[in-house]
């Protein structure tokens, strides 16, 4: 087993939750020297509380909620040079 193969399913599990706990975010690691060195930054960080992180994912669920899809047509886009093209 190399440092330089790929990370395990198990460090992965463990990066997203030590980032839930700490509350921060992380780069997916390509090799298990850097998820291992990944974990032990988070690990080094303090822990938000269980309020802190529900507020969190609250807020970013309500900041995706506000968010139109970026296929919807914006009022800036139906008007202008070629807005009245029509298909032959």
């Amino acid at each position: 087993m190399a440092f330089d193969d790929p990370p395990t399913r198990k460090q992965l599990n463990y990066l997203r939750s030590l980032a839930e706990q700490t509350a921060t975010t992380f780069s997916p690691p390509s090799t298990r020297l850097q998820a291992r060195r990944e974990i032990d930054r988070l690990k080094r960080l303090s822990r938000s509380s269980r309020h802190e992180r529900r507020e969190g994912r609250r807020a970013v669920s309500r900041g995706l909620a506000e968010q139109q899809p970026a296929s919807t047509v914006r009022d800036d886009e139906i008007a202008g040079y070629g807005s009245q093209a029509r298909w032959a």
